[in-house]
């Protein structure tokens, strides 16, 4: 009768610390309470927790990807856009993530949504699709820190897409199709300055020298000559054109 009382309560004592072997992975932690009091964070491999005095929540410290649900947000120059963006962040100090607050990964995700709305609603349209990294850095400064008491780290956020109203899409075209027009009209103007000034710089040295003037016209009438037309040109001397000019000159 001894040895079965002895053989039960060996069984029990064996039970009972078997109850109370614990393994925590590598990227896990077991925070520990004792009697309800936080005694610390224990891991990774294996411990032992005292059964019915002691009890453990195992934290995961692996980055958490979350998808940002897609927000309807009206920009500060009155644009309606939907904005979707994702977190990524990671368990840094497991006491305080299970103390400080209810659920971490759900405080986390509203945090995440309502900055996202505030940061897009105070940036204008132009602002949010040219320079979309000035805004990732923003939010994840301002998640960062409320999270902070939590034990969160927010490593990064990055907006995904931008959607605008099929409105919004044909005035943005409208207006690239315009400012192309711009851009263009304002080269053909000044590849026609640059060619009036070369005229001028070629009329300039024609003037210097009359033989070249006068090369310059038999070598017109040559080509004009060469063509199959009915033109017909009839030469006049520079000297004529010269005896006009003074003879003008003479009676002013």
């Amino acid at each position: 009768m001894v040895n079965e009382i002895l053989i039960g309560l060996a069984i029990v004592i064996l039970l009972f610390i078997i109850s109370g072997l614990k393994i925590v992975k590598e990227y896990e932690r077991g925070v520990i309470f004792r009697l309800g009091r936080l005694v610390g964070a224990r891991g990774p491999g294996l411990f032992f927790v005292i059964p019915l005095l002691e009890n453990m929540q195992v934290v995961d410290l692996r980055t958490v990807t979350y998808d940002v649900p897609s927000q309807e947000v009206v920009t500060r120059d009155n644009v309606t856009v939907r904005v979707n963006a994702v977190v990524y962040y990671r368990v840094v100090e497991p006491e305080k993530a299970v103390t400080e607050v209810f659920d971490y990964r759900f405080a986390t995700a509203q945090i995440a949504q309502t900055t996202l709305r505030s940061v897009i609603g105070q940036a204008d349209l132009d602002e949010l699709l040219s320079e979309r990294d000035k805004l990732n850095i923003k939010l994840q400064q301002i998640i960062d820190e409320a999270t902070n008491p939590w034990g969160i780290k927010v490593s990064a956020v990055e907006i995904k897409d931008v959607e605008l109203p099929k409105e919004m899409q044909r005035a943005m075209a409208m207006q690239a199709e315009a400012e192309r027009e711009r851009r263009a009209k304002i080269i053909r103007a000044d590849g026609e300055f640059q060619a009036a000034m070369k005229l001028k710089e070629a009329a300039d040295i024609l003037a210097e020298s009359r033989n070249a003037l006068m090369l310059r016209l038999l070598q017109t009438m040559n080509e004009i000559s060469n063509a199959q037309n009915t033109t017909i040109v009839f030469p006049i001397p520079i000297e004529l054109l010269e005896f006009f000019k003074r003879e003008r000159s003479g009676e002013e």
